[in-house]
C-alpha cells in the first residue's frame, strides 16, 4: 500500500476555488483503479494550507492516475491557485 501526501499552500483568496475543485473531483479520484482512500486535511495554524492524503495499491496505480485525463484536468487548475510550490511524499506502509 502506498500513502501519498501532497501539501499545498494556496493564495488566501483562492482557497474557495480549490475547495470547489476538490469537491468536484474527489469521488472520481476515489473511483480510480487502485485508489482506496482520498481525504483533504487543513493545517490548524495556516488556514490556506491543505494536504491531500490518499492510499493506493501500488506506485504504478498512483502513476497511472498521475498520467490520466482526470489528473490532467485537476492538477493544472489547482496549480494556478498556489502561493508556494507544493510538497509531495510517497510512502510505503510498513509492519513493525
Amino acid at each position: 500500500m502506498i500513502v501519498r501526501i501532497v501539501r499545498m499552500t494556496f493564495q488566501e483568496d483562492k482557497t474557495a476555488a480549490f475547495l470547489e475543485i476538490f469537491r468536484n473531483s474527489k469521488d472520481r479520484i476515489r473511483a480510480f483503479e487502485g485508489c482506496h482512500h482520498v481525504e483533504l486535511l487543513q493545517d490548524i495554524n495556516e488556514p490556506n494550507v491543505y494536504s491531500t492524503y490518499s492510499l493506493w495499491d501500488t506506485e504504478e496505480h498512483l502513476n497511472q492516475y498521475r498520467g490520466s485525463e482526470l489528473f490532467g484536468q485537476v492538477w493544472p487548475a489547482t496549480k494556478t491557485l498556489f502561493a508556494a510550490p507544493p510538497q509531495a511524499w510517497s510512502l510505503r506502509q510498513t509492519q513493525v
